[in-house]
């Protein structure tokens, strides 16, 4: 399972206390994705732009312009960069209020539209549709491209690619991953609830399970204990191929908490667990600076 369906995870009575803001597409990092409307209007979190340059960039990728969101520091020279890799939904405003989060913490953050190419993620309002019609047609090998693109493009922006991490969250979870195991440049990743098994196909050949033990970077994992799409045997499966693997795979921790549901960082959700997206938070901030990602 790549994301929780929203509705089922709330009743009637419940959703009409939710917000009944409108899905409106203007830039990236504003609006909600419409397969996640009405957003819990009582827990989302808004981070200001104060002290920070923020907003949409274009990342030259070959020659394909792919928008992203830019959250840094004002004085962003030499700034660490961190790739914030978002859900199925896309770079909407939650996913900008975590690169705000970060450039808050002295980070040069980018959230890139990977799925661009294959499709508008935020304008769809069936989860099946969305998976179907976009992410499934995302091949990793072009994700891992776009990231390396992210990353030169941060360099020459005048920012510190030698201290580079990455975090992500469900889908984004899962590349997060990957990405320390493609990239040697990585020095640390954080992965919130990303999938750690599946069935494997020429789009997306290996999962994190398969590449554990070659990993470039120690990755931080934190998961729900009550993940019904992510059991916990898949999680033991991956805890045992960390200790059998590479320096950066012994040093990887995973966190499970107990009693949360997937997606228990998504403030706008009902799936939100404010104690346990907080001390993933703190972990995540630490676990960089550990790392060499400060």
């Amino acid at each position: 399972m790549l994301e929780e369906q929203f509705h089922s995870l709330t009743s009637p009575a419940q959703r009409a206390a939710y917000s009944r803001r409108d899905f409106v597409r203007t830039t990236v990092g504003t609006g909600f994705a419409a397969a996640v409307l009405p957003v819990v209007a009582q827990t989302e979190i808004k981070t200001d732009s104060v002290g920070l340059v923020v907003g949409e960039v274009t990342i030259p990728v070959g020659g394909f312009g792919m928008p992203a969101y830019r959250a840094a520091p004002q004085a962003r020279a030499q700034a660490p960069v961190v790739l914030v890799v978002s859900e199925i939904f896309g770079v909407h405003e939650y996913i900008a209020d975590v690169a705000r989060r970060l450039a808050k913490a002295g980070y040069f953050a980018i959230a890139p539209e990977l799925f661009v190419r294959q499709g508008d993620a935020q304008s769809y309002g069936e989860i099946g549709k969305l998976l179907s019609e976009v992410i499934s047609k995302v091949p990793d090998r072009q994700v891992m491209g776009d990231l390396d693109a992210c990353v030169a493009w941060a360099k020459a922006e005048g920012a510190d690619v030698s201290r580079l991490g990455i975090t992500g969250f469900c889908w984004g979870g899962r590349i997060v991953w990957l990405y320390c195991a493609h990239n040697p440049s990585v020095k640390a990743g954080v992965a919130w609830y990303g999938p750690l098994v599946g069935q494997p196909s020429e789009l997306r050949p290996r999962n994190p399970l398969d590449i554990a033990g070659s990993l470039h970077a120690p990755v931080l994992g934190l998961y729900g204990g009550a993940d019904s799409g992510i059991p916990p045997d898949s999680v033991q499966q991956m805890e045992k191929a960390l200790a059998e693997g590479s320096a950066a795979a012994k040093a990887s921790r995973i966190v499970v908490y107990p009693g949360a549901p997937h997606a228990f960082h998504a403030d706008y959700r009902p799936s939100y667990r404010r104690d346990a997206a907080e001390d993933g938070g703190k972990r995540c901030l630490a676990w960089f600076e550990s790392h060499g990602v400060r």
